[in-house]
């Protein structure tokens, strides 16, 4: 019966708990709700500041998928995938912002 959680720890998934996957979904509710709500209510705000406050929403929703979903957390057992997805997170960076740098200066060059 205990055989679930020795294979979860074995794969460095640690205990996991059915109340770690509530608070983990009433959080990622919670934070859906709230980006729904400011794009349902974008008058009562300026424009930069709802694109601000959703960038929060998402980067926080990300970080609730990752550590109540994914299990990833700063535990040595973790190390490597948590090293694979910063290394994952930079390569990402580095084109994404590479390509809007190349596309924001072509534009410059052709006006």
């Amino acid at each position: 019966m205990d055989q679930p959680h020795h294979e979860n720890e074995n794969m460095g998934a640690g205990h996991i708990t059915k109340r770690n996957y509530l608070i983990g979904f009433i959080l990622a509710t919670v934070l859906t709700v709230v980006s729904f709500g400011l794009a349902a209510f974008k008058e009562s705000m300026p424009r930069n500041v709802i694109v601000i406050m959703l960038s929060v929403a998402a980067l926080l929703q990300m970080l609730v998928h990752l550590y109540y979903f994914l299990h990833l957390n700063k535990s040595s057992e973790q190390r490597w995938n948590v090293i694979a997805f910063a290394f994952t997170a930079l390569l990402i960076f580095i084109f994404v912002g590479g390509t809007i740098w190349v596309m924001y200066t072509l534009n410059l060059r052709m006006m």
